[in-house]
């Protein structure tokens, strides 16, 4: 979660912190998870209030360059607490900012196939380091918890993806098929599709993200496009 929304850049310098691979070695990863409140008595902004359970949360984690890592733990008192939070916050905006700049231009909806299986999601999700979700309003308090919980479970899903092993991504196409079942019943349809996109932060070059792009819609949708099968593959035959 915190590469992703970090944009996988420093939240102070802008600093892409991964280094394309070479012809012989893989990607090079030149950023930090840094804590904001250290859990070490005597550590940079230490606090012995601060909740244990909240050390290593997403909300006291800041992702910066070596340099910076550096730099915020020597001068703890130009770089407090609020200071760095502040530095997140906004880093995090203009990460979402730019994306939604880079969507706009490249127009908001873009053709995506209705997906019908728990794999269809997590081919979708899985490797993406940016989200775009969206989805048709609600109308009650069962829908919110239907389409609101299925996009919170296929983020958190897409977050860890790198880290779970085989069989746990057999685990979560299986639980997010259990999520796609569900709105169904209640006439949801999900679309959605990886893309690649170019997106520019700052004043920084533009470079390459995989997005996950999911839509919930209602089945009676206007926005959805069908398409006659028997049309479709008469002119793919014709081709």
């Amino acid at each position: 979660m915190l590469w992703g929304r970090s944009g996988m850049r420093c939240a102070l310098c802008g600093r892409e912190l991964v280094v394309g691979l070479s012809e012989r070695d893989d990607d090079a990863l030149i950023g930090e998870e840094c804590h904001i409140v250290s859990g070490r008595p005597g550590g940079p902004r230490h606090d012995s209030t601060f909740p244990l359970s909240r050390l290593d949360h997403f909300d006291n984690l800041i992702l910066l360059c070596r340099n910076h890592h550096k730099i915020v733990d020597d001068q703890v008192k130009k770089y407090a607490v609020e200071e760095l939070r502040k530095a997140k916050a906004s880093h995090e905006r203009r990460v979402r900012s730019a994306l939604s700049e880079e969507t706009a231009s490249s127009g908001r909806f873009p053709t995506a196939p209705r997906l019908i299986s728990g794999k269809d999601i997590t081919d979708v999700i899985g490797g993406s380091l940016l989200f775009d979700f969206d989805h048709d309003g609600v109308q009650s308090e069962k829908e919110a918890d239907l389409v609101g919980g299925f996009l919170q479970e296929a983020q958190d899903c897409g977050d860890i993806w790198s880290d779970i092993e085989s069989r746990g991504h057999v685990d979560a196409a299986y639980e997010m098929g259990l999520r796609l079942a569900e709105l169904h019943e209640a006439g949801f349809w999900v679309f959605g599709r990886q893309q690649v996109r170019r997106v520019k932060f700052g004043d920084g070059p533009a470079s390459d993200y995989p997005v996950a792009f999911l839509r919930v819609l209602k089945s009676t949708s206007p926005e959805i496009v069908r398409i006659d099968v028997r049309t479709a593959q008469q002119v793919a035959g014709s081709e």
